[in-house]
């Protein structure tokens, strides 16, 4: 349970000030009541050290806390019981503080969106959909959508990684193999080649300059690589190869647009929903453009011609203000860029694969071939 700061005056009328340990504010003036203790003020206090701190829940707690929750309102239980039975329920180290921080702020009488908010662990999304949807009375279905649409984006993710699983691997393997050549196979067969006269092939000499290097400024390169990836993760920056640059495009194009179809439909105005939608994309600029064009008082699709949206795209939402049903327009958008991107993944896996066996079949017969050029040489001049 939280601990709250409190200040007040005892029975004998002596100001007096501490911390207690109660599930809510409420709680806290009762006990300090029973002590004989007149309260004034009484606020939750900070996090002591050693305690475990709070962090942005993961895109799978999102969407079970969503899914939790709604199940548990629908079934007709208060949203305090519901936070109570997840925090006892939950062995998540991340989320159990977060469900017990929510339960003592909603049981103190904040409201669930505040109380989502000032948490840290959620994303902005999921807390403006609360606030509408306690505002409408629909918080059941909103938190409904916000797990669907946290599990699309999940999906995606997943799906980007799966394709992505067997070029590395196939790269992991033809690099490793090459190294241990380079760097134990070949430097044994050079020394054979020392003690000969003549002057070794092309790919003989090749391949010993790269051995060599990779002896004296292998582990250089190693340790550069591996503070490049630190850096790389500490910074939140990825790196897009160029094959999978139009794939990323789509899927950044579904997972915006989902987004802000399921904002809409939430009561969410455009403008905000732009703001909120524009961190789901790498160029997020582009969307904050937007989102000031339309509050400027442009058409929503003269917004996306401008940022230089595809012509397709325009022309749904077009029609979709036009027939006044932008969020179908924008769903219908979503689910088209997937299966495009869907599509491109699956051609890229299936085209991966040969082109991978063959770039390590050839990495591994130069090597070859350089280390027998000499041999068979050698075997003609001893005939």
């Amino acid at each position: 349970m939280p601990y709250f700061n409190y200040s007040g005056y005892d029975s004998k009328g002596k100001s007096t000030k501490g911390t207690i340990e109660a599930a809510s504010s409420i709680q806290a003036v009762d006990r300090l009541t029973e002590r004989g203790i007149v309260v004034v003020d009484v606020k939750i206090a900070e996090e002591k050290k050693g305690k475990v701190k709070i962090k942005m829940l993961s895109l799978e707690l999102h969407i079970f806390f969503c899914r939790s929750i709604a199940s548990y309102l629908k079934s007709g239980l208060p949203l305090a019981d519901a936070l109570r039975i997840m925090s006892k329920q939950t062995r998540d180290k991340v989320m159990k503080p977060v469900m017990e921080k929510l339960l003592a702020e909603v049981q103190g009488g904040r409201k669930f969106h505040t109380a989502l908010a000032e948490s840290g662990a959620f994303r902005e999304s999921l807390w403006r959909v609360a606030e509408s949807g306690e505002q409408s009375g629909t918080l059941i279905s909103v938190l409904t959508e916000a797990a669907d649409e946290f599990k699309l984006e999940d999906d995606l993710k997943r799906k980007i990684r799966g394709a992505m699983t067997y070029p590395i691997v196939m790269a992991v393997v033809g690099v490793g193999v090459v190294a241990f050549m380079l760097t134990y196979v070949v430097p044994k067969i050079s020394e054979l080649f020392e003690d000969m006269n003549q002057t070794l092939p092309l790919p003989t000499r090749i391949l010993i300059a790269m051995s060599d290097f990779l002896g004296n400024y292998g582990l250089w390169l190693l340790i550069a690589f591996t503070v490049f990836l630190i850096i790389m993760k500490k910074t939140g920056k990825t790196i897009t190869l160029p094959f999978m640059k139009g794939i990323r495009d789509e899927l950044n194009l579904a997972l915006v647009m989902s987004h802000i179809s399921t904002l809409l439909k939430s009561g969410i105005p455009l403008v905000s929903a732009l703001k909120m939608a524009s961190s789901m994309d790498t160029k997020s600029q582009r969307w904050l453009d937007a989102a000031e064009m339309v509050k400027a008082g442009h058409k929503f699709e003269k917004a996306l011609e401008k940022i230089g949206m595809p012509e397709d795209t325009v022309a749904i939402v077009r029609v979709g203000e036009m027939g006044s049903d932008l969020s179908g327009a924008l769903t219908n958008i979503s689910q088209q860029s997937r299966e495009n991107a869907q599509s491109k993944m699956e051609k890229l896996s299936t085209l991966m694969e040969p082109i991978m066996v063959l770039g390590l079949g050839v990495s591994v017969g130069f090597i070859v071939l350089a280390i027998l050029t000499p041999v068979f040489d050698l075997a003609g001049i001893v005939k």
